[in-house]
């Protein structure tokens, strides 16, 4: 079966139309990540740091079950860039049931990670992450705060404006922006 979904992909690469050709393409890319399963969760557990990394970024694109358990151990490694990764992926995957262990990541010890957590939760249209982002808007961190200030105005929802006005008095400049930009977003 998947043989015959593969060759027919595969002919499709022919096709006259190009936005056929460009799907095709695609899904024999998505194919393949699939494929590759297996390569990729040993190449996350292996030792060797690039191929880790590697890895994490390339499970973004397998759509399977079976990458969460991998990406949610990743987090607790102490390599920050680790995690700063398996946050990024998580969020990208938008998979409810992460949602408790992307806000934990919020608190991290290293910033950069912080920052990934709040943009990550930003990908889940889910009002009851605004007072997670808006605790952020408090922190000295401009990029933490531009990030939940982006997040929330991503979450779009109407209840995180009274977090979002006082920013546009920010005294930086990117703060302000980002308010301006993300109270456009926000419904009505």
């Amino acid at each position: 079966m998947l043989d015959e979904r593969r060759n027919r992909l595969k002919q499709a690469l022919a096709d006259p139309d190009e936005s056929v050709r460009r799907a095709a393409a695609e899904s024999l890319e998505q194919l393949a990540s699939f494929q590759e399963l297996d390569r990729l969760l040993r190449a996350v557990e292996s030792g060797n740091r690039g191929l880790r990394m590697q890895a994490l970024f390339a499970l973004e694109r397998v759509n399977s079950p079976e990458v969460f358990p991998a990406l949610l151990q990743m987090l607790n490694q102490s390599d920050p860039d680790l995690r700063a990764a398996a946050v990024q992926v998580l969020g990208k995957k938008r998979n409810p049931k992460t949602l408790p262990q992307l806000i934990r990541h919020l608190n991290d010890p290293q910033s950069a990670v912080r920052v990934y957590a709040a943009e990550a939760l930003g990908h889940f249209p889910d009002r009851r992450l605004i007072p997670y982002l808006a605790a952020l808007l408090k922190e000295a961190d401009g990029e933490l705060v531009r990030t939940a200030v982006w997040a929330l105005g991503a979450i779009g929802a109407v209840e995180a404006e009274e977090h979002l006005l006082p920013l546009l008095a920010d005294a930086r400049p990117s703060v302000r922006r980002e308010a301006a930009l993300a109270l456009g977003r926000l419904g009505i």
